[in-house]
């Protein structure tokens, strides 16, 4: 099956993303302009991307902390609606079956213990990227796989720094998550078959600036972003790693409005649709 072309929603990006200023880019619409356009398959793609931030505040929700990503599928109403009302059916089926088993293992009139070895945090992870893992979409395989070793990879680096078990702070299983566990190497082992790991181990160790460091692994990921999708041009995998980027320039024009500038100016230029048709 072919994949659908979305030439006048690509070449209409350039439009959503300029801004004289910073202050006026809002990711959040643009996903709902972007949501608005792309067919029902492919609207779920967008919405399996973005399950990242409904972990992340079904999380805070769960543990009681005043902090709600809006770019997130679902509104601060309906997270407490999955726990409150245990409205299971607003999240995708495995992310939802995590939720369930962990309200109900603390329900004290529970028919039988329900027994689990990780914790809530690490095993929505693992069901949010194994989804990505089962996607249809190439780039949302390739990011899934990308993003969890990356952020696998920093904890285990600030981990081992730290004298704790790395296999306590990484998420899933696997033969990259065993060798992170299990190497005493400088790069884990993992440098024939992570081209990125170098840049990730160096952020993470030798960056004392928390902002640098931030700024340097979000550099790795938009590089990533553009490599899974270096072969698509006006599809919705194209679609997906723009709206990375986007995320990425949201984030930074929060942290430091200068780099969150420089980044949307990156954005910008990158957005020339007749370069896109000269590409392919």
């Amino acid at each position: 099956m072919f994949s659908k072309e979305y030439y006048y929603l690509v070449a209409g990006l350039r439009e959503w993303a300029l801004d004289s200023d910073t202050k006026g880019f809002d990711a959040r619409q643009i996903k709902d302009e972007i949501l608005a356009e792309l067919s029902n398959s492919d609207r779920k793609a967008v919405e399996a991307l973005y399950g990242y931030y409904d972990c992340e505040n079904l999380i805070a929700y769960r543990s009681h902390r005043e902090r709600f990503n809006p770019l997130g599928n679902l509104s601060e109403k309906q997270i407490a609606e999955v726990f409150d009302s245990r409205n299971y059916a607003l999240l995708p089926t495995a992310i939802a079956q995590v939720v369930k088993n962990y309200v109900e293992a603390e329900d004290e009139d529970r028919d039988e213990d329900i027994v689990l070895t990780d914790s809530f945090e690490h095993a929505l992870f693992e069901a949010y990227y194994t989804m990505l893992a089962g996607s249809k979409s190439h780039f949302l395989r390739g990011w899934g796989a990308f993003d969890r070793n990356l952020r696998n990879i920093a904890a285990a680096v600030a981990a081992r720094e730290a004298g704790r078990s790395v296999r306590d702070v990484t998420v899933g299983g696997g033969d990259i998550v065993e060798q992170l566990s299990r190497s005493s190497a400088a790069d884990f082992g993992l440098r024939g078959e992570l081209p990125y790991i170098d840049a990730v181990i160096t952020a993470v160790s030798d960056e004392k600036n928390i902002v640098e460091k931030e700024r340097k692994i979000d550099a790795i990921r938009w590089s990533e972003a553009e490599e899974i999708a270096v072969f698509d041009f006006f599809n919705v995998d194209y679609i997906l790693s723009y709206l990375v980027k986007v995320n990425i320039v949201a984030r930074w024009t929060l942290l430091s409005p200068e780099v969150g500038r420089q980044m949307l100016n990156r954005l910008i230029n990158e957005l020339d649709a007749k370069e896109l048709v000269n590409k392919q």
